[in-house]
């Protein structure tokens, strides 16, 4: 079986404006990357419904970002709804197509199509919590992957892995109290959006391992072998999730991590062999962050590439 690629246009009609970081380029650059390595199949995303919309954002939440976002028309800018965070006209459909990459790729998994699969999609979405937009992100596309897989594959535990330089507040806050959900986040320490500390467990269900300014490969593999990857395996999912950022590489201007291309694929391939543990392999991968385009380019390959391993 092969890794689905899965993508759609609408994702490039998100734009939050002139030297934002947070830039269609950034799929057109991963596309570029990872559309023809062997083992792959490109497939386009469909939109999210609106009722797995609503397994992780409340009704009301939703209608006011339609409400907010402008029209189309010549010379109609973004709406800022925070210093970070815009809506231009498209971007409720880009989100829609991203979540609706991340639902469609569990169901393709979970029928047995699919090996597992890779969202190029954006905006991100980890910081995104239930009725809040934030950090560039509308919908938390993990978030309602997750809830999809429990309600509609009647699975028992998800879990979700989280490599972005960020911390996924978004994440944390929407399933700290889910015990059929684990979240585990590498992230850098002390960076936006200033959560992720380790005694932030939730219902024991959340495990943080922050990084210092300039740590590197090896500390980072260090703590996935020794805690990260260890507590996914003891949890057992049948399920597992990646919100894959790849702004801890040591060319992203939004970080201080130190990480190259190789250890991207390193935590993949660490993954994927955890998943053939636990789950039969079953991983759904999904962009978050990564703001230079060559580094997020090259580690999405390598991601990728270890995906179809």
């Amino acid at each position: 079986m092969k890794t689905l690629i899965l993508h759609h246009d609408d994702c490039l009609k998100h734009n939050p404006g002139r030297g934002h970081a947070e830039r269609p380029g950034r799929v057109t650059a991963v596309l570029d990357a990872v559309r023809n390595i062997p083992g792959t199949e490109l497939l386009p995303a469909p939109a999210a419904t609106l009722a797995q919309v609503h397994l992780a954002h409340s009704q009301q939440y939703w209608e006011g970002l339609l409400d907010l976002e402008p029209d189309a028309e010549p010379g109609a800018g973004p709406v800022a709804l925070d210093p970070d965070t815009f809506l231009s006209a498209g971007s409720t459909d880009a989100a829609l197509r991203a979540s609706g990459a991340a639902c469609f790729a569990t169901e393709q998994i979970f029928a047995g199509k699919a090996k597992n699969a890779f969202c190029v999609t954006r905006p991100p979405g980890h910081h995104a919590e239930s009725s809040l937009a934030m950090g560039f992100c509308l919908l938390n596309h993990a978030a309602v992957a997750a809830r999809h897989a429990l309600a509609e594959h009647h699975v028992e535990r998800v879990a979700i892995i989280d490599f972005d330089v960020h911390h996924g507040n978004g994440t944390q806050a929407i399933f700290e109290q889910s015990p059929d959900v684990l979240y585990v986040s590498s992230h850098q320490m002390p960076l936006y959006p200033g959560t992720g500390y380790p005694n932030e467990t939730g219902c024991g269900n959340i495990l943080n391992l922050p990084l210092p300014a300039g740590a590197g490969g090896s500390e980072f593999r260090k703590v996935w072998s020794e805690k990260g990857l260890v507590a996914v395996e003891g949890f057992r999912p049948d399920l597992i999730i990646i919100s894959a950022g790849f702004d801890a590489h040591l060319q992203d201007p939004l970080g201080q991590l130190e990480l190259e291309d190789d250890d991207f694929g390193w935590i993949t391939t660490e993954i994927c062999g955890y998943a053939g543990t636990v789950c039969q392999g079953r991983v759904v991968s999904i962009l978050e962050g990564g703001y230079d385009l060559d580094a997020l380019a090259s580690a999405s390959a390598a991601h990728v590439t270890a995906l179809t391993a």
